[in-house]
């Protein structure tokens, strides 16, 4: 499960960098990123060294050269060929994340559970991107706030599309022949799943995007901190309830 958190999460990250401006947001922005998505890798790596085949191993590898060239590039002066390389570490990482979660679960649903990866590594990716993005305003209080305006849109359109996907698992759980009842564990975890990782993201991700209209940008990173961290419990939750009952709820 931690595998494929930190795929989902390095994929998220990659994805959300290339809606940002470069020609705004400073270069020590980018290089975190890269340098994130490389150590998200390495725990990916390590968890999935005794399950992962060729094609896999070929995937991250790609991914990791790419991020590791990233975090370089973004050292130079323009950073010469920045996008082409943002591209290519999302389709890499696109490939690992994929290929990962057929790893680590089997190939059955492998369409379901592809769309539950990408939906929740966008959730995670812009979570975090969003909240590193906010916390650049306190070193460069003077950049322009489109960056962090593009952020809180991505979250919303993640949050969106992540609800649609959660809310239609449950239906096609709850119509299922096989439904159990809603008792023990899963009494418990669907609801802080919903709560967490979908009810309280949104609510503050409008706190924030209000928050950011009033040009008060240290307010909006708090506010960040907390949607990031509902996010990865949300997030967490979900792969449980997934591996519970095999539907993205």
């Amino acid at each position: 499960m931690l595998a494929a958190f930190c795929l989902r999460l390095a994929w998220g990250l990659i994805v959300s960098m290339l809606f940002l401006p470069s020609a705004i947001v400073p270069p020590r922005f980018f290089r975190v990123q890269y340098l994130t998505a490389l150590g998200l890798l390495a725990v990916a790596t390590f968890f999935l060294r005794e399950q992962a085949e060729l094609w896999l191993w070929l995937a991250v590898a790609g991914a990791a050269a790419v991020c590791f060239l990233g975090s370089i590039v973004w050292h130079v002066d323009g950073a010469p060929g920045g996008r082409v390389l943002g591209w290519l570490g999302g389709a890499a990482l696109t490939v690992a994340l994929i290929l990962g979660g057929q790893t680590v679960r089997g190939e059955q649903d492998a369409g379901w559970r592809a769309a539950d990866d990408v939906a929740a590594g966008m959730v995670l990716g812009a979570a975090t991107t969003a909240m590193l993005m906010g916390h650049s305003y306190l070193i460069a209080p003077a950049m322009s706030l489109a960056p962090l305006y593009r952020s809180l849109i991505l979250l919303g359109v993640a949050l969106s599309v992540r609800t649609a996907l959660a809310a239609y698992g449950l239906w096609l759980w709850t119509h299922s022949g096989a439904t159990p009842a809603l008792q023990g564990d899963l009494l418990l975890w669907l609801p802080a799943r919903w709560v967490l990782g979908i009810l309280s993201p949104m609510i503050l991700g409008w706190m924030a995007w209000e928050t950011t209209r009033l040009r008060s940008t240290q307010s909006a990173t708090g506010i960040l901190y907390v949607v990031t961290i509902v996010c990865f419990l949300g997030e967490l939750t979900s792969q449980l309830l997934m591996e519970k009952t095999g539907y993205l709820l």
